[in-house]
């Protein structure tokens, strides 16, 4: 089955997300994941670096699992900084299509005080639901 766009009759387009999505397979939750390398190195200190570099350690999970961008059903983003996300925006939508292309799961935003890890902008969290084998 393959992953299902849920937008209620009647309601405006959602841009840049979706409001649900209908899937069924095996469930794998990637826990929040921050502007780091794999060798727990912050080599971007803006924003917009921080946000691709999180996406990209999300693909990199999604991928080990035997997953692809396209399964991604969800993500949580947390920021600490809400204005630098609105007046950043397309610059935004570009890193996330550079990561992730057109695929647009279902999406939250939370802004934070503050992040466990002091020079941490941003941490998403996702779920994704890889086919059955």
């Amino acid at each position: 089955m393959a992953h299902i766009v849920v937008h209620p009759e009647g309601w405006k387009p959602a841009k840049g997300y979706a409001n649900g999505m209908l899937a069924e397979g095996r469930t794998l939750y990637v826990g929040g994941q921050i502007g780091w390398t794999k060798d727990q190195v912050f080599e971007a200190k803006d924003f917009i670096g921080q946000m691709e570099q999180a996406l990209r350690n999300i693909l990199d999970v999604v991928e080990a699992a035997g997953g692809k961008a396209e399964h991604l059903t969800r993500l949580t983003w947390f920021v600490t900084d809400k204005q630098t996300y609105l007046d950043h925006q397309k610059e935004v939508g570009a890193a996330y299509r550079r990561v992730l292309g057109y695929h647009f799961p279902a999406m939250t935003m939370v802004v934070v005080s503050a992040l466990v890890e002091d020079e941490a902008l941003i941490e998403i969290e996702g779920t994704a639901v890889l086919p059955n084998e």
